[in-house]
């Protein structure tokens, strides 16, 4: 079945893909409905992603055969091209894009069996577009720091929409301001605990570890505000709604994860001395 393509302003959604487990009629319903939109389109590709189904699956066609490419992960590549690419989620638009020239990568087929590819030119850098996706990313964020500048500036300016409503959902957001100052805690944190490491006298060991618990609960704090601000942030946008809360939600609990795992060891080193 022909389905809709996900095209600017929508957002992605969430940030990665979910590998698939289980090779079943679902998947192979999937499978079916990337390759009807893709002739449909007439497109050399498509990413699950881009029809809005969260799993890791890609499916390009190649002279009339199509490849179907499940839990794609890359694990080679050599030489570097520049390529003026296009891509589906920006219509009628396109950018300079530095890529590696050749690609070797692992996947499954639909039987669930490993296999594995090495790709040159064209079809290299298609795939590696279509890989971005897996990871909720587009071309956008393989640009070189000008070309991005640019890139953006000309996607506001010519959405008389997006200028009037807001109806555009930004690639950067306030809120990773916030996410960027708990993750530096976080590295500072584990940071404490490896000079610990260094250090014998108990009075040093016990500063350095209520600095760690000072530390840690700005980390907690830092969290519950972004967890609210984003909400408030995205409601600014039409087309960044409720979609993105469990991006949030996931978000916050990986940083938590991370910390408990930072404190945990911090408290087992340092804690009980």
């Amino acid at each position: 079945m022909v389905q809709k393509i996900i095209q600017y302003p929508t957002p992605l959604s969430v940030e990665y893909a979910t590998d698939v487990r289980t090779f079943d009629e679902k998947l192979f319903s999937l499978i079916d409905d990337l390759k009807d939109t893709i002739n449909e389109n007439n497109l050399d590709g498509l990413a699950a992603y881009q029809i809005g189904n969260y799993f890791n699956v890609i499916v390009i066609k190649d002279d009339d055969i199509f490849l179907e490419i499940i839990n794609p992960r890359l694990i080679g590549h050599s030489g570097s091209v520049t390529t003026e690419e296009t891509t589906n989620y920006y219509p009628n638009r396109s950018a300079q894009i530095q890529r590696f020239e050749t690609i070797s990568i692992v996947y499954q087929d639909r039987n669930g069996l490993d296999k594995t590819l090495k790709a040159s030119n064209t079809l290299a850098i298609l795939l590696q577009r279509k890989i971005d996706y897996t990871f909720g990313a587009t071309f956008i964020h393989k640009m070189a720091k000008d070309e991005k500048h640019r890139f953006e500036n000309n996607l506001g300016s010519s959405s008389k929409i997006a200028q009037r409503n807001e109806d555009y959902c930004p690639q950067t957001f306030n809120r990773d301001k916030i996410l960027l100052v708990s993750n530096f805690l976080i590295v500072c944190i584990f940071l404490i605990l490896v000079a610990s490491f260094l250090i014998s006298e108990h009075s040093t060991l016990a500063i350095l570890w209520n600095t760690q618990l000072i530390a840690s609960s700005s980390v907690v704090l830092l969290d519950v505000i972004y967890f609210f601000y984003a909400q408030y942030e995205g409601k600014k946008y039409v087309s960044c709604d409720s979609c993105q809360l469990g991006n949030m939600i996931g978000t916050v609990t990986v940083s938590l994860f991370r910390l408990s795992i930072v404190i945990g060891l911090s408290y087992y080193f340092i804690g009980r001395i």
